[in-house]
């Protein structure tokens, strides 16, 4: 394969203590960056966005949030009460993958510029007070994880958050509390890309550039 059509799954330090996942999902966002975004790297975990308004000078000079997930999958999209309080426009890249031997190769992808309105839109009728609440009894390390995680689940399939677009995904357990969100395939081209084929197909594009494979990346194993 030529080198240039192919993403090399390197496992250097940066990547050493992320999973597999969180991996492949480093090795699209580094091409996307490099490919449209001048090489940039996000200097931490809290840095509010990968790729900064300030280096996206041909797309929109808007904040980019690049994204890999396997196709048919939601899209993660982190914590929630962070991601509630975005109040800017942004460029959301997904690009979706499919198992090919040991590969990874892209079948779907989305690019979307999204508005602070539709942005609250998707997550109505939640508000933030909501999201505060439920943020609080993920984390009340007072009460059992079993009986923390079941009240979660039970208000998680209720209203207001039953209603939202985007979806609150909490990790429970006995070394994290977390609340994140995410979005399902169907609903983030429903609400993103209405009338798009949503299909997996031969390859996948993102600016007129063909998204190349993750190479060496071996499948999940459960």
């Amino acid at each position: 394969m030529k080198a240039g059509l192919c993403l090399i799954f390197c496992l250097t330090a940066s990547l050493g203590h992320a999973t597999e996942v969180q991996q492949h999902g480093l090795s699209f966002e580094h091409w996307v960056a490099d490919t449209f975004f001048g090489g940039h790297r996000a200097a931490g975990p809290t840095d509010k966005w990968d790729i900064p308004a300030t280096v996206n000078s041909q797309h929109g000079r808007i904040a980019v949030n690049p994204k890999a997930t396997q196709y048919g999958e939601p899209v993660l999209l982190g914590d929630a009460l962070r991601q509630y309080e975005i109040k800017e426009p942004f460029l959301l890249i997904v690009g979706f993958w499919e198992q090919d031997g040991r590969d990874k190769r892209f079948v779907q992808s989305l690019v979307s510029r999204i508005e602070p309105a539709q942005w609250r839109q998707l997550w109505a009728p939640v508000t933030r007070k909501d999201l505060e609440a439920m943020d609080k009894l993920v984390k009340d390390t007072s009460r059992p994880v079993a009986e923390v995680r079941k009240e979660v689940l039970r208000r998680k399939k209720q209203p207001p958050f039953s209603q939202a677009v985007i979806q609150l995904n909490p990790k429970i357990d006995k070394s994290q509390r977390r609340l994140q969100c995410s979005i399902s395939y169907v609903r983030l081209f429903k609400n993103l890309a209405p009338g798009r084929d949503r299909k997996a197909q031969p390859f996948a594009e993102i600016f007129g550039r063909r998204i190349p494979p993750i190479t060496a990346s071996p499948p999940r194993q459960f």
